[in-house]
């Protein structure tokens, strides 16, 4: 696991983060976790893949070469 410093945390914050780290009953370290997981998660959440086509044809072998010579020839 990899370890990260914060550099010029600003007092304020630091001291958001202890109260909240002790109402969560947790270090200063696992509540910095837990805050980057909720964020982060949120954000890779959001950006799952697309679900698959569901067009009116089947994308067989023939209609994918068919596509890909298209404006090759």
């Amino acid at each position: 696991m990899t370890g990260l410093a914060i550099k010029k945390l600003p007092s304020a914050l630091h001291q958001r983060l202890k109260q909240r780290a002790a109402r969560n009953h947790r270090s200063m370290t696992q509540e910095v976790i837990a805050v980057l997981e909720d964020a982060l998660g949120a954000e890779t959440a959001t950006s799952k893949a697309a679900p698959p086509f569901k067009g009116r044809f089947a994308l067989t072998d023939r209609f994918l070469d068919k596509a890909k010579r298209a404006g090759r020839e």
